[in-house]
């Protein structure tokens, strides 16, 4: 089970790469370059609030989880 912890941590960071890219790429920078005033705001928003929550959210949790900090321990 602690095997399975450390290969989903690996899952975990590759998303929160995967989620930096669609979020600045994808999302966040054709509408902050759009020139409209609702795509700036929706823009600002993405770039600036969204995206580094989503990635240190899964970069943290992806982290952790390879380090090891999940793993079960039994007391004895």
């Amino acid at each position: 089970m602690n095997q399975l912890k450390r290969i989903l941590g690996m899952i975990w960071i590759g998303l929160a790469v995967a989620s930096a890219y669609f979020c600045i790429f994808i999302f966040g920078l054709p509408k902050f370059l759009s020139g409209k005033q609702e795509d700036l705001v929706f823009g600002i928003i993405i770039l600036f609030i969204l995206t580094p929550l989503i990635v240190l959210g899964l970069g943290t949790f992806g982290y952790y989880s390879l380090m090891g900090e999940y793993d079960s321990v039994k007391e004895k």
